[in-house]
């Protein structure tokens, strides 16, 4: 199957998905993850429709945009350092991993010396525990988008969270559904943010995510297949 058709069948499964869980399927986004696919690759994917693409990478990310059409909304959907931030900031639609005060800080640099006026984030939340996932603890999140508040530019539009990599569904279902639940506190705690957006679910946790009320996946395996790190 071409990456269009991939595209067509995993679309209507989220439809499925969200039909299952008496949820409307327009109320879920799909993010198109493109780590280390090729432009052209990229460009198949676009010609079918899509216009939200993601990448973990700056330095990859940065090498493929050019490439493309400018009406892409790119997604950084990967941990971000603070010496990157001067190449993202004004340049992607949504940086889904902002983690800690010092990124928060150099974003709201960048942006007033670029004079961009919105910088669009999400919280990134590691809500499996996992050493080797990023993310702020669940229980810091609420001390952090407290300090996000004293930065202007800066427009907190909700949280990601990655699950648990296993293959119990249920330890997984338990991830995302305390995601859920920490949003709802977030939402009812900062009134200044707008939480519009939960971002979970990849390839082999969709369902689940769909499930437990993410509003936006973030798949690529699906579409482009298995693909070396």
């Amino acid at each position: 199957m071409s990456f269009g058709e991939n595209i067509q069948k995993l679309k209507k499964d989220i439809r499925d998905a969200a039909v299952s869980a008496n949820r409307h399927p327009g109320d879920i986004r799909l993010v198109i993850v493109t780590k280390t696919v090729s432009p052209e690759g990229i460009r198949e994917a676009y010609d079918s429709g899509e216009r939200d693409f993601g990448e973990n990478r700056v330095q990859e990310w940065r090498k493929k945009k050019d490439a493309l059409p400018a009406d892409i909304r790119w997604h950084l959907i990967g941990p971000l350092q603070t010496n990157k931030v001067r190449h993202v900031v004004g340049q992607v639609h949504l940086i889904h991993s902002l983690d800690r005060v010092e990124l928060a800080g150099e974003i709201e640099r960048q942006a007033e010396k670029r004079s961009v006026a919105a910088v669009p984030c999400l919280i990134q939340v590691n809500m499996s525990g996992e050493e080797t996932k990023s993310g702020i603890e669940p229980e810091k999140a609420s001390w952090l988008a407290s300090e996000i508040t004293k930065l202007p530019r800066i427009k907190v539009k909700g949280i990601m969270t990655i699950g648990p990599l296993t293959d119990d569904e249920a330890r997984i279902r338990e991830c995302f559904k305390r995601t859920g639940e920490l949003l709802a506190m977030l939402r009812a705690e900062h009134a200044a943010h707008s939480w519009d957006i939960l971002s979970m679910g990849m390839s082999g946790d969709f369902r689940i995510a769909v499930a437990e009320g993410s509003t936006l996946l973030r798949i690529g395996t699906l579409v482009f297949g298995e693909r070396k790190q």
